[in-house]
């Protein structure tokens, strides 16, 4: 039996430009690559149509085929990584485990336990720098510590990238290396315990009138200002290396959101309290928050009286997305009209994003509480009627998802602006005075 190298996908959901498969088709050995259905993550999804995994299986559907074409397949099991590594090393000569880097708590103990158990085997387990342009200790102060404000960290980020860190990797030079073998099936979403559910997901193409025009659209949810590939970064099926080459040419605002992807990863690995629960500014863990669960159920429900909240709630629900600008209207109602918990908030994103992403989603929240680095001052309050008139003027976006919004169906506001306002300026100057 020859030996061979397994290239193991997460959080990189692609053949071209990707740094742990270009490593392992270049390591001298037929690459075996492989997904895992986890069941460590997918036991803990309630909702049994989530479009997470319905996109995953899209993904790898087409992985496959493109494998396919040069006579390889991709493994796809479904358990957990402690199960599967010990049955795929006993079923091949494994030389060595390859795959990419990733940075949440759980993605830390699991490659962990894979590396510690490959080392027992005398396989080697090698990850490489693939979702972010910088990581880690990359961008570092002139002192050598960590940025905690994005703007002298986003300066340094453009001072310091050049075409070496933005080349891509040639994995289709290498595309004969990949292990003969014939196509293997998947495992069925209903046989992970899954059903599907229909979505349109965004195209991958980058569309460059869209990113040409970001700075003067990306504000407005009613019209097809920002190039949605979100969902397209968290799971990987596009390369960072070449949105970031197309984003230098086009839109340095562009540029800008890619580069706040990578300064939340930073955040996380320097800081990885803020993965677990814990606000980064650790005074603001004082603050009393009234937590009502009966206005939180209306918050998501999209039943809160205010139109551009419920707007972005009931996209949120029905699509599993929701325009940025809306996200943060949201959070800042959720949090300072109802003062309740922003880990309230930041967990029901975590279950229904598509896009969901944990250092992002921590810090997108994190900021709207003013709780987190470079943060938007407490005493900011959105006026959700100011913002309306801003960036839905003609109530397109709004009416879109609330079509009862001028009929008696439609709630009266939970709580009126001003006295929420009020309330809350005092319960944070309160706990951040004691």
């Amino acid at each position: 039996m020859s030996k061979v190298s397994i290239f193991w996908f997460r959080r990189d959901l692609r053949l071209h430009d990707n740094a742990g498969l270009y490593h392992a088709l270049k390591s001298g050995n037929p690459v075996l690559p492989i997904f895992i259905f986890d069941k460590n993550i997918l036991d803990k999804l309630e909702d049994k149509k989530d479009r997470r995994v319905v996109f995953i299986h899209n993904i790898l559907s087409e992985i496959q085929n493109e494998l396919n074409q040069f006579g390889a397949s991709l493994l796809v099991k479904y358990g957990t990584p402690e199960e599967i590594f010990p049955a795929l090393l006993n079923e091949n000569d494994v030389s060595a485990i390859y795959s990419n880097h990733d940075y949440e708590p759980y993605a830390h103990i699991r490659d962990n336990a894979v590396r510690e158990y490959a080392m027992t085997e005398n396989v080697g387990f090698h990850t490489y720098k693939d979702q972010a342009i910088f990581e880690k200790n990359e961008v570092l102060s002139g002192a050598g510590t960590p940025y905690t404000v994005f703007t002298p960290y986003s300066r340094k980020w453009k001072e310091k990238v050049n075409e070496f860190y933005l080349k891509s990797y040639p994995t289709e030079t290498y595309s004969e290396n990949y292990l003969k073998v014939d196509k293997t099936e998947m495992p069925s979403l209903s046989e992970m315990g899954f059903q599907t559910v229909e979505s349109a997901l965004p195209s991958k193409i980058v569309r460059e009138s869209i990113v040409k025009n970001y700075a003067e659209k990306r504000n407005f949810p009613a019209i097809e200002g920002t190039s949605r590939l979100s969902v397209h970064l968290r799971f990987g099926t596009v390369s960072i290396r070449d949105l970031a080459r197309k984003a230098k040419d086009l839109s340095e605002t562009w540029l800008n959101e890619l580069i706040w992807r990578d300064f939340y990863f930073n955040i996380l690995h320097h800081f990885p309290r803020v993965g677990e629960g814990h606000a980064f500014r650790k005074e603001y863990e004082k603050i009393q928050w009234r937590n009502n669960e009966t206005e939180f159920e209306r918050w998501c429900e999209g039943k809160t009286g205010y139109p551009i909240v419920d707007a972005g709630m009931r996209e949120l629900n029905t699509t599993g997305f929701m325009h940025n600008r809306v996200r943060m209207i949201v959070a800042s109602f959720m949090i300072k009209h109802l003062l309740i918990d922003w880990r309230w908030g930041e967990a029901y994103f975590a279950k229904k994003l598509i896009d969901f992403d944990l250092s992002a989603n921590n810090g997108g929240w994190q900021w709207a509480s003013g709780s987190g680095c470079d943060a938007a001052p407490y005493f900011r309050v959105f006026n959700p009627r100011l913002q309306t008139e801003k960036f839905d003027k003609n109530l397109e976006y709004i009416k879109k998802w609330i079509p009862e919004i001028n009929s008696f169906n439609y709630p009266q506001p939970i709580v009126d602006h001003d006295f929420a306002r009020k309330r809350v300026l005092e319960v944070y100057q309160k706990a951040l005075k004691g």
